[in-house]
């Protein structure tokens, strides 16, 4: 699966352009490996950034040139099989990533079925050593192996090295069982993990499961199968029911259902007809489609999602930059600490050596810390596929996490909290001027001006203006229009524009826009123009207080009226109204310096015109954004529906991710704190310290996977 995004950032060296090479890594089952691989590759001559997501075992080279990347991606492929052996690179994903082999596991039962016909058989003196060591080695011999190959390379404090140290140990000392018992049942615990990671995998990658396979494409009177990306831009293609739309583009024949809850998490099919836009990765339910392709497939909707969701986890929570950071120096300290608790006893109060090299072996066992640096990140990841199934994109597991600590949430109006579509709700003519009058006069001002008032206002009117009346049109922007209509001189806009001519009016205060109406120097009245607050904006407000948020604050460029209008309709805590997008940056600063330490502000608007405070904010929030690349450029999370309320859904999701996170944590560093002290103390054996290695991990794996199902709020 080869990448090639031109719009990337420059690449070093200024070329400008910057290109991508995907490759999978199969049976990648060591975090701490996942992230030697993405450094090692990243350090290649030539490449100019690596991203390796443990989660899926996407690894994504970019470089320069385009023609370097083949010989990249091989020396990717051999610095990943020097870190892991095992490990499968592809240009394809296969069906199922496994890190134990057949060979592997048959290996694991032979050595299973020889340490319990040890302890069965009680064999003594070489005839122990000669079984136990069989076992040992025919269960864990890769072990060993890859210990002594990261010890060339000096990477020498690794799960291997504390297994492979733990378990000479125990022969050492003359405990044949227990030496054989580390690796085998260390190996146990490895296969059962890699199961609960691989069944978590497949669950991410079913979520994300959007691409579509083919697009027909309709040459004369034939259909050609042809891949998604093969298409041209104005090619029609035909899309029957069942099958997955495979590219951005506009229905030109047919009617039929569709289903989106792939792209925005919404059950309710949409309708779509000839003249409609349709999205990629969208199901068609029911009629025969054409499509007119509109978009190229690397551009489409399905690869900006499945681009945004597979990134996300190169943005890493600080959670996980901290775990990272820990698992470094922890692993040196603990075996430091075990030689110490081998051989100081002994040294200083001249006690029983192998006691105590028995109690520093449980002590190393038991401290692997693989139960962090792989149900970490693979929680974050879930809970970032979590979102996705319910149309929200989040760009990193940094916002994910900021998104569980939000104490103020601020909307723009429209277009974010109001459906941004004007309509005309008030007539009210100056005395002796009708209605009708009034509406015409307003229309055939309008007629020239592109602006969403002047299409409301000719809507409201009922009829086209009639050609050749308007004669000549002054446009003034932000205040309205001056123009000449059938000779005589029409003035529609603001109070301020007819302050500006000279023109008395009375003052009207209300709770839309206001069109003022002059003609010749005289009042003829006024319209008021608002825009419809959107069904989900109450309910957003409600679940928004009922997630905890202690302040929502309303910033927008209308008037002060209108502002105030929705706001208390909404019972919002304060409105700020007749902004630019400086001062809406501003109004953003000055919140932020009133919050709490730790709490974090969220903005969300259309991500278009607010892309600056957006940017400004601690998390910009982009509303119906799917089709937008205004949107996904400027915000950190997008709304992939036009529902406010789906904000309170992203706030759940990233909580629950946070509590699964902090459970695993807490759960982990508990259980190997109590081992690593009762091995200290000679209060535990051999088989409590797997469990406090594998055992716990392969808990914490089962309880991250619970970060996918989150329900709507």
């Amino acid at each position: 699966m080869t990448r090639i995004n031109d719009t990337a950032a420059p690449a070093a060296g200024g070329s400008g352009r910057t290109y991508n090479k995907v490759l999978i890594l199969s049976g990648l089952g060591c975090a701490s490996c996942a992230g030697k691989i993405e450094k090692a590759v990243a350090a290649l001559p030539g490449v100019t950034g690596a991203r390796l997501n443990f989660a899926t075992g996407r690894l994504t080279v970019e470089a320069g040139a385009q023609s370097a990347l083949d010989g990249i991606a091989k020396k990717a492929g051999r610095i990943a099989r020097e870190y892991e052996d095992g490990v499968r690179v592809s240009e394809e994903s296969p069906a199922e990533q496994e890190t134990f082999s057949t060979i592997h596991k048959a290996r694991l039962a032979l050595g299973a079925v020889l340490f319990f016909a040890a302890v069965l058989l009680r064999p003594e003196g070489w005839a122990a050593l000669a079984v136990y060591l069989a076992a040992c080695l025919i269960a864990g011999g890769d072990v060993f192996l890859r210990a002594a190959k990261n010890i060339a390379r000096g990477q020498v404090f690794d799960e291997n090295f504390l297994m492979g140290i733990a378990a000479i140990g125990a022969f050492a000392i003359g405990d044949y069982p227990e030496g054989a018992a580390v690796m085998l049942f260390y190996q146990v615990g490895e296969l059962l993990q890699a199961l609960a990671v691989g069944r978590s995998r497949r669950a991410i990658a079913e979520l994300l499961d959007i691409r579509p396979d083919y697009a027909d494409v309709r040459q004369g009177d034939q259909l050609v199968r042809m891949r998604p990306e093969e298409v041209a831009v104005g090619a029609e293609i035909v899309v029957r029911p069942g099958e997955r739309v495979p590219l951005d583009g506009t229905v030109t024949d047919g009617v039929s259902m569709l289903d989106t809850s792939a792209l925005t998490g919404e059950s309710v099919p949409r309708e779509a007809a000839p003249g409609n836009e349709v999205l990629s990765g969208s199901i068609n339910k029911s009629g025969l489609l054409t499509i007119r392709v509109t978009k190229p497939f690397g551009e489409s909707t399905v690869m900006k999602i499945m681009s945004l969701v597979e990134n996300a986890a190169a943005k890493k929570a600080p959670t996980e930059n901290f775990i990272s950071k820990f698992a470094r120096y922890y692993t040196p300290a603990v075996v430091f600490a075990a030689l110490l608790i081998a051989f100081g006893p002994p040294l200083v109060a001249g006690l029983s050596l192998s006691a105590w090299v028995n109690r520093a072996l449980v002590f190393l066992v038991a401290s692997c810390p693989c139960a962090l640096v792989i149900s970490v990140p693979l929680g974050y990841f879930g809970g970032i596929g979590g979102a996705s199934r319910n149309g929200i994109l989040v760009k990193g597991g940094n916002y994910l996490e900021a998104l569980g600590r939000v104490e103020t949430v601020v909307f723009d109006k429209t277009g974010t909290l109001t459906k941004g579509v004007f309509k005309v709700t008030q007539v009210q003519p100056a005395d002796g001027v009708a209605e009708e009058a009034l509406l015409e006069l307003a229309a055939h001002a309008e007629s020239y001006s592109t602006h969403p008032i002047a299409a409301s206002v000719i809507a409201a009117w009922g009829r086209a203006p009639e050609q050749g009346a308007v004669t000549a049109v002054s446009e003034v922007p932000g205040h309205g229009v001056i123009a000449t209509v059938r000779g005589k001189t029409v003035v529609a806009g603001s109070a301020r524009l007819l302050d500006r001519e000279g023109i008395a009016h009375p003052a009207a205060p209300s709770a839309g826009t206001m069109v003022h109406v002059a003609c010749d120097g005289t009042y003829m009245g006024h319209l008021v123009i608002s825009d419809e607050l959107k069904d989900d904006s109450p309910l957003a407000a409600e679940k928004l207080r009922q997630a905890g948020v202690g302040r929502l604050v309303m910033l927008t460029g209308d008037s002060r009226a209108a502002a105030e209008n929705v706001a208390a309709r909404l019972g919002f805590d304060e409105v700020r109204a007749e902004l630019l997008p400086d001062g809406k940056v501003a109004a953003v600063e000055e919140l932020q310096a009133r919050q709490r330490p730790g709490g974090k502000l969220v903005f969300v608007g259309d991500g278009i015109n607010d892309a600056p405070v957006l940017a400004r904010a601690d998390i910009g929030v982009a509303m119906g954004g799917v089709g937008s690349d205004a949107a996904i450029e400027a915000a950190d999370i997008v709304l992939m529906t036009d529902e406010p309320s789906k904000l309170a859904t992203a706030m759940k999701i990233a909580r629950k991710t946070r509590r699964v996170i902090r459970q695993n944590i807490i759960f982990a560093l508990g259980v190997k704190a109590a081992v690593l002290a009762l091995g200290a103390a000679g209060l535990a054996n051999v088989w409590a310290a797997v469990f406090a290695d594998v055992g716990v991990a392969l808990l914490a794996v089962l309880n991250a996977v619970r970060t996918m199902r989150v329900k709507a709020a």
